[in-house]
């Protein structure tokens, strides 16, 4: 029995001395590396501060909108008169939520961003810029891409041009510049776009907002067009007068859709919140690199500090140490 109980604290000492020796160690190694790990820490703060440094400021400017058919209007004429359409056989449409569904989803659209890319002379500005000079309100242009003097895209090294197809400006607009989201509780859409340049991020917002209310006015004024002139041709073909009246209905009704929409500047969506010049950057978080680069590097260091004291046996000596 008593040597049971001397066996346990035989093995506990030892395990306090070696917890001891271990800390020590630990502590011992990193004093010895410590100019090792400050020169790590500052040259990845140096390069840091310097990939932040040259990263060019980035704006963003934000619309905030509202649905501007969710009640009533052609909403309204849809539910009274939906009925009447079925009879003769044609859709008239459904109310502005499902038209505020599909607006944001033709804005994301490859049809409707190369289009607005297009009309409003983008490519240069998405593709060949290098920063914005704020002194004199004009684009830095990267000349190596883009010859601002000519208006010509430049040759690359297989002597191909460089100017950007639709789907090159459509994927960098929509990743780099392009931003939608939307308030679940209330309904409110937010389109953000970034830029090098404070004017060029407000006005491609506003841009936006324009566009897509053009849009679904022309595609909701064609339609109901359309289906003016179906009614008209059916009734020349029916002599029925209940059927008749129907359609003089349904004329009537399409004919009010095509005359609220040529009244409505903001037909799907409803400004509520302006875009602005931004007089803030929103990228890059200089700090922010700074800071994980200081991070990066001191890990850093210390890894390659233990990891070379592996390699030269601090284990052997460690427990020769405890050994003595």
């Amino acid at each position: 029995m008593t040597r049971y109980e001397r066996l346990p604290d035989i093995s506990d000492d030892s395990r306090f001395a070696d917890d001891e020796i271990d800390l020590r160690q630990l502590f011992a190694t990193l004093w010895a590396g410590k100019w090792l790990i400050i020169a790590v820490t500052f040259l990845f703060a140096a390069g840091g501060a310097a990939y932040a440094l040259s990263k060019p400021n980035i704006y963003q400017s934000s619309v905030l909108l509202a649905p501007a058919n969710e009640e009533g209007g052609m909403g309204g004429i849809s539910g009274q008169l939906g009925g009447l359409a079925s009879l003769a056989g044609i859709n008239i449409g459904s109310g502005g939520s499902n038209q505020t569904v599909i607006a944001k989803e033709v804005l994301r659209s490859r049809a409707f961003l190369a289009d607005f890319i297009d009309r409003h002379n983008l490519a240069v500005p998405l593709m060949a810029v290098d920063g914005w000079n704020i002194k004199q309100s004009d684009w830095q242009y990267n000349r190596e891409v883009y010859n601002p003097e000519t208006g010509q895209w430049l040759p690359n090294e297989d002597g191909k041009s460089q100017q950007p197809t639709d789907w090159d400006l459509v994927k960098a607009f929509k990743e780099n510049h392009l931003s939608v989201s939307e308030n679940k509780e209330n309904g409110m859409v937010t389109f953000s776009v970034k830029s090098l340049s404070p004017p060029a991020a407000q006005q491609w917002a506003q841009w936006l907002v324009e566009d897509i209310n053009e849009h679904m006015r022309r595609q909701d004024v064609a339609e109901a067009e359309a289906r003016i002139n179906y009614l008209e041709s059916k009734l020349t073909d029916t002599n029925i007068a209940g059927m008749q009246q129907v359609f003089y209905q349904l004329i009537e009704s399409e004919t009010r859709t095509v005359m609220l929409a040529n009244a409505q500047q903001e037909y799907v969506f409803k400004t509520i919140d302006p875009a602005v010049v931004p007089q803030e950057k929103s990228e890059p978080k200089r700090a922010m690199i700074a800071i994980l680069a200081i991070m990066l590097g001191g890990m850093l260091g210390v890894f390659v500090v233990f990891f070379r004291s592996f390699l030269k046996g601090g284990r052997p000596e460690h427990g020769a140490e405890v050994g003595t």
